[in-house]
């Protein structure tokens, strides 16, 4: 047993190394969505049901983006506070099914709106077409917010992995326009620096279920070139400012290659003055908050993130 892996994740990286399951970046990128939603089934556990729950279409001039949206049955008449929500997946794999089970936790537990958003993935749709999309939905979202039964005045944004780099990115997109003006961030192990150039790639980047080898193909399946990733949009750690952004929560995992980008960006928001909660999972491996099935520190830090969602947008 790894020294510090968490029992119960020690057990499920074992067992998917006794059945012989297959590396990620083994896949074709349609093969491996097919895969990642069946294995976020598996792990989802019985979510929150106490919840009603819509689809639509938007329009946006990027490209048609469906959505999911959750709101809580305790929902009051008035507008409500919300929370647009990226999946994760690389950028190239995750869906609207994938993550249903993490915002159905946050939307339960935070008594707030949440909006999942189905963003167009590399490879049939490069860089910048993710960001695009999730940009274009914040803005459509607090423009919509009547129409919705949102409040403008409290929209966060938020989302694991890809999608926590997504979220810090179109925080300092709406920083850069002026708009919209968002209340709170959750960035959940964010990818915030496509250089790959932690310690915590080196230390954690075999053996516990994301690999270098698999970001790598990712990477190579989100961005057109090399040059893409000293782009603020795809690395927002390498943004000329991080001032006058929402507060943000910043979740990592102690057995992630991610770990040490996520507290790097940490401390960046900290240091240009931004309001930061900042947590590691200890024991936890990339992706653990989507396992609440079978793990429960997986529980415990989607009651925390569902917790600070509302701190700041019942606030």
């Amino acid at each position: 047993m790894t020294a510090g892996l968490d029992p119960q994740l020690q057990e499920l990286l074992q067992a998917a190394d006794e059945a012989g399951v297959p590396a990620i970046h083994t896949f074709s990128y349609v093969k491996a969505r097919e895969f990642y939603r069946l294995t976020s089934a598996k792990l989802a556990g019985e979510p929150p049901q106490n919840l009603t729950v819509t689809e639509q279409t938007l329009e946006l001039s990027t490209a048609e983006i469906p959505i999911r949206i959750y709101r809580p049955e305790s929902s009051a008449d008035e507008p409500q506070p919300a929370l647009i929500y990226f999946h994760g997946g690389g950028w190239c794999i995750g869906d609207l099914d994938s993550h249903d089970h993490v915002c159905r936790w946050l939307a339960s537990h935070s008594n707030c709106v949440i909006l999942s958003v189905d963003y167009r993935m590399g490879p049939e749709y490069k860089f910048p077409a993710a960001v695009d999309d999730a940009f274009g939905v914040t803005c459509w979202v607090a423009s919509n917010s009547r129409e919705l039964g949102i409040d403008a005045d409290r929209i966060g944004v938020g989302g694991d992995s890809a999608g926590g780099n997504l979220s810090a990115v179109v925080t300092l997109l709406a920083r850069e326009q002026g708009a919209p003006d968002l209340a709170c961030q959750l960035l959940i192990y964010p990818a915030t620096d496509m250089l790959m150039r932690f310690p915590s790639h080196a230390t954690c980047g075999d053996g516990y279920r994301l690999t270098r080898t698999s970001i790598a193909w990712f990477i190579s399946g989100y961005l057109r070139d090399g040059e893409d990733m000293y782009d603020m949009r795809a690395s927002p750690l390498m943004a000329d400012s991080h001032a006058d952004l929402p507060p943000a929560f910043v979740m990592t995992a102690a057995f992630d290659p991610l770990k040490d980008e996520g507290e790097a960006y940490a401390e960046k928001l900290k240091e240009s003055g931004v309001k930061v909660k900042y947590s590691c999972y200890q024991g936890m491996v990339h992706g653990f908050i989507a396992m609440p099935g079978a793990v429960d520190m997986a529980k415990t830090a989607l009651l925390d993130a569902a917790q600070y969602i509302k701190e700041q947008l019942h606030a």
